[in-house]
């Protein structure tokens, strides 16, 4: 293989890095589920192709941005040290071209193929993870993960109104998931990079108050999560399939919160294990209310 040709793969994974494509996929498997339901049967195929494209386009945009604005505090620490640009693989000007290509397009699918109420959610999301979350209140306050959290949970609200145009109220149902959700999650792997926030010098739970206090709030964050996630049924947005899968995930990531109070602080394994499980919850957690919503879709056909 030639150099160009490795040096273009690399160009081009260090791009495709820089979108934060994990987080991207979580964001549009959330919006899809939104969209599916948002309606009794199918979701229409324009509204799902170009709505996925338009949302996925937009949070890797500001993911984009997210690594421009922190690459100084992504040097400093050993889990981002090694990221496209503060390796020097992608420029400054380079990552903003990149992100404005990015938000573009993102607006031009949704605003010509979609709908102006999805773009101007996905814009305003858009703005508050890269600019108001991102510059100032990761910087500000150890509730950062808390008060910035509401742009991470608006991809149900943005796939709900990719097919209705409007912002239903199941669908903030789902964003209030998604927001009690993000301190358990977030604050989990905190815990356990704590050192390199320290490093960094940003205010994160463990490093302000210690990693008793965020234990305790990851507890008490997981014990509010599982009422809240039973709200699908209690509105009867969802049945009973639900009811008992969101249950049964709610106990083990509370099994897990519980754990953690018990293991040593300089015991990184479980904050890490309950970080990724909270990843699964979330996913197996969505999965089964759509599951759920196309029972009487299935029943239908015998």
């Amino acid at each position: 293989m030639s150099q160009y040709a490795i040096t273009n793969r690399s160009t081009l994974a260090s791009y495709y890095e820089l979108t934060k494509p994990n987080v991207v996929l979580l964001i549009v498997f959330t919006a899809i589920v939104g969209m599916m339901l948002a309606t009794p049967g199918m979701v229409p195929l324009p509204a799902l192709i170009f709505g996925s494209i338009g949302i996925g386009l937009g949070a890797a945009s500001a993911a984009v941005i997210n690594h421009l604005v922190d690459q100084k505090i992504d040097i400093r620490m050993g889990r981002t040290e090694n990221r496209p640009m503060p390796t020097g693989q992608v420029d400054s000007i380079q990552a903003g071209a990149f992100a404005l290509i990015l938000g573009s397009l993102s607006m031009l699918i949704l605003v010509g193929l979609v709908n102006l109420m999805t773009a101007a959610l996905t814009f305003a999301s858009l703005i508050g993870y890269a600019f108001i979350y991102t510059m100032y209140l990761k910087r500000a306050t150890p509730q950062n993960i808390v008060i910035g959290g509401i742009t991470g949970a608006a991809p149900p609200v943005l796939g709900w109104a990719a097919v209705t145009g409007e912002i239903h109220p199941h669908a903030l149902l789902l964003c209030l998931i998604v927001f009690v959700w993000t301190p358990p999650h977030f604050w989990a792997l905190a815990i356990a990079k704590k050192h390199e926030y320290e490093k960094a010098r940003l205010p994160m739970l463990p490093v302000t108050h210690g990693v008793a206090y965020t234990r305790l709030h990851v507890l008490l964050y997981t014990i509010l999560l599982i009422p809240v996630s039973l709200l699908p049924f209690a509105v009867k947005m969802s049945g009973w399939l639900y009811f008992i899968g969101a249950l049964g995930l709610g106990l083990v990531f509370l099994y897990y919160a519980i754990q953690m109070m018990r293991y040593p602080e300089d015991d990184v394994r479980l904050p890490m294990k309950t970080f990724g499980y909270s990843i699964v919850y979330l996913m197996a957690l969505f999965a089964v209310l759509l599951i759920d919503h196309y029972i009487p879709v299935l029943m239908s056909f015998f």
